[in-house]
């Protein structure tokens, strides 16, 4: 595990974003009340956001940390696709996780969550049981200075 480099983006501001073909929005108010109770400040972009809002939101706000929600099961493959739209704008160092129904036929396999890291992602959280456990720890470790990567 390598340590992220949050010191680039040195605020309290996490980003709560849908991915573009996903309407669904109780996933998101979930994680922005969430993230407020570990003291965090969340721009909810809301569901169904294209990859342009989402870069230009993450150059006018300097998040310290991007999370992406997936409820409709095409998070896996439409994540793939935004982390390296993400990382070939310049937001190389900035902290991005992916987490939730990732796949359509439930949860992924290793060789898929694999995948999701090699591309960019610092964290997935699929839908099993521990993500939310894991998910606060990694949010809290950003607090704390730099979470560590997940794999």
């Amino acid at each position: 595990m390598s340590a992220l480099r949050a010191a680039s983006y040195p605020g309290r501001t996490v980003i709560v974003s849908g991915l573009a073909s996903d309407a669904h929005t109780w996933n998101l108010v979930y994680l922005q009340l969430l993230i407020e109770e570990l003291g965090h400040d969340v721009v909810n972009l809301g569901p169904c956001v294209p990859a342009d809002l989402l870069v230009a939101s993450c150059d006018r706000h300097r998040p310290a940390l991007v999370v992406l929600s997936s409820v409709n099961g095409h998070g896996y493959q439409e994540g793939l696709e935004l982390i390296r739209t993400l990382r070939g704008t310049g937001l190389r160092d900035l902290p991005v996780v992916i987490g939730g129904q990732l796949g359509t036929r439930g949860g992924l396999s290793g060789r898929h969550i694999d995948d999701l890291l090699d591309a960019g992602f610092d964290a997935v959280f699929d839908d099993h049981a521990d993500s939310t456990v894991l998910f606060r720890r990694f949010v809290a470790e950003l607090a704390e200075g730099a979470p560590r990567a997940l794999r």
